[in-house]
């Protein structure tokens, strides 16, 4: 489940589990980087910059005094300690100040002025250190629901779920964002497992609300109808009933569409593979034999089945499925991946080279990893587009 690229889907570092679960989550944000032994150590940078400048000032002559340096010990703090330890600097700064200034009398003394600077620059550090960490706060609170929308969009897939081996990868463009207008999902029911794979035309939060809707469409439908073209027919409607909800609120993404792939594996007959695309890149099946492409089918994008005058149901391809094959699905940021010199990633002679070479390959979560890194690779980890990378197939 990247400044772009990859990014992890995993959970978090190693070492970020090996943390006490009683650390508050700001601080492992703000000090991941900062930890030793299970213990913070933010609070060394601004100390031994104090000590530093003390020892500095000891040892240079009299016509060069330093100490009033000391105001850069609270700005550092302020950029990686809390606001409590950002003030117990400020505060140490200003009494060593005191009494590092009147130790030696016999030297030059920086006097008021420069204690002064070092108590004031002492109150701006903390005062900037706490908007930092305010910053932060809603920086982690917009992140849990982003993470929220992400797990309610791409819900998470038991392993197994549906008596499907899976994996997925799913990568987005824009490296702050969790969750793009690529969806997917599988929902086991009566009939069978059905598989959906799509990505919705555009970005931002209106592609998000697209993919919700007809997810929401499928896990119901997927479940009760026994026909896959029933299940069509009901993501075509949903599509064009979001379209005009968006139209009458006079938005401008009203006639916004979805190519997306559908899948059945029927329950009384785990030879055959049941699939309706529309307009989207055919998946791949890959297994023991080599690697070969699903028929591309008729249909159009979600969305514009009305452009035919007289919509008819969708057909559905069924095609031979062998045991261990997997199918492999993917979205545009894979198969429109670019390098240098524009050429696109060779999707299906990158995998059936690597698939005859190794046939182990064709595991849907080595599969998946194979993917996602020959896409990186080839478009040096600039991804134009969301990028979705899902394999499943039927255990062997």
């Amino acid at each position: 489940m990247s400044g772009r690229g990859l990014r992890p889907v995993s959970g978090p570092p190693a070492r970020l589990r090996r943390l006490p679960a009683a650390v508050p989550r700001d601080r492992l944000q703000r000090h991941q980087m900062l930890w030793l032994g299970g213990r913070s150590v933010a609070w060394m940078p601004p100390l031994l910059l104090l000590v530093g400048i003390v020892v500095t000032d000891w040892n240079a002559g009299r016509d060069f005094r330093i100490i009033s340096w000391l105001v850069l010990v609270p700005g550092i703090a302020a950029a990686i300690c809390g606001v409590w330890g950002t003030a117990a600097f400020a505060v140490l700064t200003t009494l060593t100040y005191l009494v590092a200034d009147r130790t030696w009398p016999e030297e030059f003394q920086a006097g008021l002025p420069d204690f002064l600077l070092t108590a004031i620059g002492g109150v701006l550090a903390t005062l900037a250190c706490a908007i930092r960490v305010s910053g932060e706060e809603r920086m982690l609170h917009m992140r849990d629901v982003t993470d929220t929308i992400r797990r309610t969009v791409l819900r998470p897939l038991p392993p197994g779920w549906g008596g499907l081996d899976h994996a997925a990868v799913y990568l987005t463009a824009d490296v702050e964002a969790a969750v793009g207008g690529d969806f997917y999902d599988i929902q086991p029911g009566p009939h069978g497992t059905r598989v959906l794979l799509g990505d919705v035309q555009g970005k931002g939060l209106g592609a998000v609300e697209a993919a919700a809707a007809l997810l929401g469409t499928f896990r119901e439908s997927a479940y009760h109808e026994p026909d896959l073209v029933t299940v069509a027919e009901r993501l075509e409607t949903r599509m064009i009933r979001h379209a005009g909800h968006c139209a009458a609120l006079g938005r401008d993404d009203a006639d916004r569409f979805a190519t997306a792939v559908l899948l059945s594996f029927p329950a009384h007959d785990p030879g055959t593979l049941e699939s309706v695309v529309f307009g989207h890149d055919p998946p791949l099946v890959i297994g023991p034999s080599g690697v070969r492409q699903l028929p591309p089918g008729e249909a159009l994008p979600l969305g514009l089945g009305e452009l035919t005058g007289t919509p008819e149901p969708p057909s559905v391809l069924r095609s031979p499925l062998a045991p261990g094959e997997t199918v492999l699905l993917t979205t545009d940021g894979v198969t429109e991946a670019r390098d240098a010199i524009g050429t696109f990633y060779p999707l299906a002679d990158e995998v059936a080279r690597a698939v005859a070479a190794d046939p182990r390959l064709a595991e849907p979560r080595l599969l998946v990893s194979f993917v996602r890194d020959g896409t990186l690779r080839h478009c040096g980890g600039l991804l134009a587009d969301d990028t979705t990378v899902f394999a499943v197939r039927r255990p062997g």
